[in-house]
């Protein structure tokens, strides 16, 4: 089946299912909570709160996080509260629906001590370049006053998906491709990257169920930190020139991340 969607291309959807490892649902199924979860600590928010602000730059390390949390061991508040916030914003989403309203206070958990107050779940109004460490512009985002509009009709896509029954394959496809559109959008001022992969999980979350969160997803994305952004690059400079049929790459990243030993 394909679907009409306003944001999220179904191009390479139907190569996708075909060529689609059933493995990797098996693996999913035989995923399970750790041990270490107690009732106000849980582990994988932790691994995907560590992972993912590594991959924005965080020095942390996964154990630490964990001593912090679970301990209550006391570190230098710059290096760990960044990843608290992130934590937090995982709890959030795993105990409330997916829509753009959550999304926005997500993002205003996420960016506790990143922005200041009046840009926490604010969308942007500026121009939104994102530079490599060389200096060198990797890629020109959504231009702001079209950042509105997008994000609505992305939503629009989710909120489809999210009361469309869809095959497993189907779910993996459409979280890797939300990821994708919410991260070229670029909605807000900062936080981006921490948002889109939480914004993932959470379409998995809703789509798959609580088991979902147990996707190791964050620590993969870190492990292949080249690989992951060549696969953003690879679909172009601009918003207005994007080719999502240089997706797949992307795409197959997600349930690789599932079935990986």
């Amino acid at each position: 089946m394909q679907y009409s969607l306003k944001t999220i291309s179904t191009a390479l959807l139907s190569d996708y299912r075909n060529t689609f490892d059933d493995a990797v649902e098996t693996c999913f199924n035989d995923l399970k909570e750790s041990e270490i979860t107690t009732a106000s600590f849980n582990f994988y928010s932790s691994v995907a709160a560590v992972f993912s602000s590594k991959i924005e730059g965080e020095n942390i390390a996964l154990d630490d996080f964990i001593k912090h949390q679970l301990h209550q061991v006391s570190y230098q508040p710059d290096y760990t509260r960044k990843i608290d916030d992130l934590y937090e914003a995982y709890q959030f989403a795993a105990s409330n629906a997916l829509n753009f309203s959550n999304l926005k206070l997500a993002h205003s958990l996420i960016t506790k001590h990143i922005l200041k107050t009046h840009q926490q779940g604010v969308l942007r109004s500026g121009n939104m370049f994102v530079v490599a460490g060389s200096g060198k512009i990797e890629y020109v985002a959504a231009a702001p006053h079209l950042v509105a509009e997008y994000v609505e009709l992305l939503f629009e896509d989710i909120n489809f998906l999210l009361n469309t029954k869809l095959t497993f394959a189907e779910v993996l496809f459409f979280a890797s491709m939300v990821h994708l559109v919410f991260v070229k959008i670029h909605p807000f001022n900062d936080g981006n990257g921490r948002t889109a992969r939480l914004l993932e999980k959470w379409f998995l979350a809703e789509k798959l169920g609580a088991k979902a969160w147990f996707v190791e997803s964050e620590r993969f994305y870190h492990e292949h930190y080249d690989l992951y952004f060549a696969n953003i690059r690879k679909l172009g400079l601009e918003y207005d020139q994007l080719n999502y049929l240089e997706s797949q790459a992307f795409t197959l990243m997600l349930p690789t991340s599932i079935i990986r030993k």
